[in-house]
């Protein structure tokens, strides 16, 4: 009988208060799907990074500040809330998980980073540079859909749909992909809602928040649970 498997969850970070923290619907997520969730340290040297992937059968990569605009051969937009404890933490595990070909999920931030750390880059402000009809950072309940994305590849596949309705908490967005990732779900104003990275075991990451879905729709659920299941 196979052990259900430890996904490494990276940490939210609040600089104000100099407190690392975390909501509870992300390590939810991976519990209902089967998995053992564990909140990462928001530092760490090479060793333990090595340790920590090591050990981990996956990692979530959560939403959060902003990715620095510096990343990706940009300025500083007046919007844009970076965090470069996160940048720092994550560019050193997202390293060492691909190398070592472990199943990741990126959620909100989560597909910011891993498309700038691909080479891609980001829409900073969505209202000024991509306006648009549809409101991509909704008020409470964030657990209600307000928009619609158009999915392919392995999002169709594995739902079996066209579409689907999401929920959008975000002003940034992927605007140039990186290298070897492609989408996989499109919202109607053309900004790319989730993509996938060929050539690797599973590496998915999508611009909604399924963790605030999961209890009540079956879509954000399934993705969850195919995601652990490429951790085992």
């Amino acid at each position: 009988m196979k052990q259900s498997p430890i996904i490494g969850v990276t940490p939210l970070w609040d600089a104000e208060r100099k407190s690392v923290w975390m909501l509870p619907d992300y390590l939810d997520g991976i519990k209902a799907a089967g998995g053992i969730p564990v909140v990462l340290p928001l530092e760490m040297s090479e060793k333990d990074a090595d340790r920590i992937v090591e050990t981990c059968d996956g990692f979530l990569f959560t939403g959060g500040q902003d990715v620095t605009p510096e990343l990706y051969g940009a300025k500083d937009d007046p919007s844009v809330v970076s965090s470069p404890e996160r940048d720092k933490l994550e560019r050193l595990l997202l390293s060492k998980a691909l190398t070592s070909d472990k199943a990741i999920l990126g959620i909100c931030r989560g597909l910011q980073f891993i498309n700038v750390f691909l080479g891609g880059t980001l829409w900073q402000d969505l209202p000024s540079q991509h306006p648009s009809e549809i409101v991509h950072r909704q008020g409470k309940p964030y657990g209600v859909p307000t928009h619609s994305v158009m999915l392919e590849s392995g999002l169709r596949t594995l739902l079996g749909k066209e579409t689907i309705e999401v929920n959008t908490l975000h002003h940034q967005a992927a605007k140039n992909l990186g290298v070897d990732l492609i989408p996989m779900a499109v919202a109607p104003d053309g900004i790319i809602e989730a993509v996938q990275m060929t050539g690797k075991r599973f590496v998915w990451a999508v611009q909604w928040h399924p963790e605030y879905m999961f209890k009540t729709d079956p879509d954000s659920l399934t993705i969850f649970s195919f995601f652990v299941k490429h951790c085992l």
